[in-house]
């Protein structure tokens, strides 16, 4: 065994790597194909996720193995070879056996324990099958994963360490407060339609949300899942829309769970200020007509709550109205530079109009904010983020996870990687957002559970066993064709007795047949057994040479029966089993 993966994920690399780094299904298909034209490689296959990307190969050659796959996942990811070697892991046979073991078993997941990943791997199985890239190794490798890691979770308390990234997310979501009680009543939409929007969208279901709406570029798809969760007996209410409705519905739901496989941002910062300014009741002067009226919202729907809105007191002026253009400048240029406004003191020196909050929005940041263009949110981004020795303090999940100080009107959920939300609505009031980023941050401080022990030992059995089988069918084939040559000289020297004893009856001739093929059978049972076990240890490949050696058995002959075992259907395990 040769096994080879090379891979980078949320614990050797930033998600903003991980981001860029991700592969498309097209991507992941010609991966596959230029790595077994590669000379190192001779089967594999890629394991995908949203925090993941891990590429196995069984390579005749390590370090050229290596450089190979890494430059290919480079290659196909769209960074640079330069800049994704410092992430990148490298594991090689029982250790690459061991990490796709933890992996299944869910001891790497961003969320332990969690047992999405057990559906992961077996597609990564599936993509290398159906490409043909997926040999005996790989087939054997990937489906005892899946093996393990349904051990893992029916023979321990795995579960209870960890959850679904779906639960863990609608938990950030929801802060202290029970996520049942949290979700009570609300109204979801769920922005795709693939397995973990299914996911996501029953377990909104689950919770007790109220009305779940699903928009998929696939309609059909939509429809489907709408019919599921209908049908799922929770109570839930649920329709599908087609993508172009999503910014209507935004403005009637209180949660959105997003993951889609698009490349590019599926809710916009604008998006979403538009939605929650809209679905709030508050407009901006420029959005009334010239009698005052509001005018009608997306696709000529009506604010949710259609209480009329003064205009404020600096209308035509924007909402950084009655500060000094100079000082806005200035803050604009630090913001730009620095990220941050440096020192809340610094900013209250530069202009005495800031109150002592620091935010030039004021404390009704939403009404305040609507139809602020892209600039200026940022500015107020930036003064919410102020105080550069105060985020010292905290983490930086801090500002991704915290609640703003108003009422939360829109929580969203981004697991798409790449991300489907832009990151820059956490800055908008009103909006809550949980992504990978910070359910990574998040998952670091979850309590580990003693079962994570019991699963650690189930990994280490089975590597064991995996490395011993694998070990001992490496030399199975020297061991049939050394049984092949004994039979072939028990036949050369019976048809040799045939012609020196002609008057043999076939019952003699039988016996003396019989005879001939047990002594052939006892001498080398014992040695033929012994050399399987020998072989099943760390360091027993050497037998199979020994055994070429010894009886000079022909090289082309072991090739031969290697390649009929694997291609003999009654040789592989049904995969089936493993689903």
């Amino acid at each position: 065994m040769s096994l080879l993966v090379v891979g980078l994920s949320h614990r050797s690399a930033p998600v903003s790597v991980l981001e860029r780094a991700s592969l498309s299904a097209d991507a992941k298909v010609k991966l596959l194909h230029d790595t077994l034209a590669a000379e190192p490689a001779t089967e594999a296959t890629v394991l995908a996720t949203c925090n993941r990307i891990e590429l196995y190969a069984d390579v005749d050659k390590f370090h050229a193995g290596v450089a190979e796959l890494s430059t290919l996942l480079a290659q196909h990811s769209g960074v640079g070879l330069e800049e994704l070697t410092p992430y990148l892991y490298v594991h090689y046979e029982d250790r690459a056996v061991h990490h796709l073991f933890s992996v299944a078993c869910g001891l790497d997941s961003m969320v332990v324990g969690e047992g999405q990943i057990l559906g992961q791997i077996k597609d990564a199985l599936a993509l290398g099958q159906e490409l043909h890239t997926a040999g005996r190794l790989i087939n054997d490798l990937f489906q005892q994963a899946l093996r393990v890691g349904k051990r893992a979770h029916s023979e321990t308390g795995i579960d209870r360490a960890g959850q679904s990234l779906v639960t863990f997310g609608l938990e950030q979501l929801a802060v202290n407060a029970p996520v049942g009680e949290w979700a009570a009543g609300k109204r979801a939409l769920v922005i795709g339609a693939g397995s973990m929007s299914s996911l996501a969208a029953a377990t909104l279901a689950r919770v007790g949300v109220a009305e779940i709406v699903v928009a998929n570029r696939t309609a059909d798809r939509a429809e489907r899942l709408a019919e599921i969760l209908v049908a799922s007996g929770t109570g839930v209410s649920a329709v599908a829309v087609p993508m172009a409705r999503v910014a209507d519905e935004l403005t009637r739901v209180d949660v959105v769970v997003s993951c889609t496989g698009a490349t590019g941002l599926v809710l916009s910062a604008d998006d979403v200020l538009a939605a929650v300014s809209w679905g709030a009741g508050g407009l901006a002067p420029a959005e009334q007509d010239e009698a005052g009226a509001a005018p009608q919202g997306p696709q000529g729907l009506r604010p949710r709550t259609p209480a009329p809105q003064s205009p404020p007191a600096t209308a035509g002026r924007g909402p950084l109205a009655g500060l000094d253009p100079d000082v806005v400048a200035r803050l604009a240029a630090a913001a730009q530079t620095h990220g941050r406004i440096a020192d809340a003191g610094a900013v209250r020196t530069i202009s005495g109009a800031v109150e002592a909050d620091g935010c030039p929005v004021g404390p009704d940041g939403r009404a305040a904010l609507t139809g602020v263009d892209a600039n200026s949110l940022e500015l107020h981004g930036t003064w919410a983020d102020q105080g550069e020795a105060a985020a010292q303090r905290q983490p930086r999940r801090s500002t991704r996870t915290q609640a703003h100080a108003t009422t939360v009107r829109l929580a969203l959920l981004d697991l798409a990687m790449p991300r489907d939300i832009d990151a820059a609505v956490h800055r908008i009031p009103g909006v809550r957002l949980v992504d990978i980023e910070s359910l990574a941050e998040a998952s670091a401080d979850a309590p580990m559970a003693a079962d994570i022990d019991a699963v650690r030992g189930i990994v280490a059995q089975e590597v064991a066993a995996f490395g011993a089988a694998q070990r001992a069918a490496h030399i199975t084939p020297t061991v049939v064709a050394l049984r092949a040559m004994a039979a072939e000289v028990v036949a050369m020297e019976v048809a040799r007795l045939d012609g020196r004893v002609p008057d043999l009856d076939e019952r003699q001739r039988a016996e003396v047949t019989q005879t001939v093929r047990r002594v052939v059978d006892k001498l080398l049972h014992a040695p033929t057994v012994r050399v399987k076990q020998l072989a099943s240890e760390p360091g027993g490949a050497g037998y199979a040479d020994a055994l070429r050696e010894l009886f000079d058995l022909d090289p082309q002959t072991v090739a031969s029966v290697s390649r009929a075992d694997a291609a003999d259907p009654m040789n592989d395990d049904d995969p089936g089993r493993a689903s």
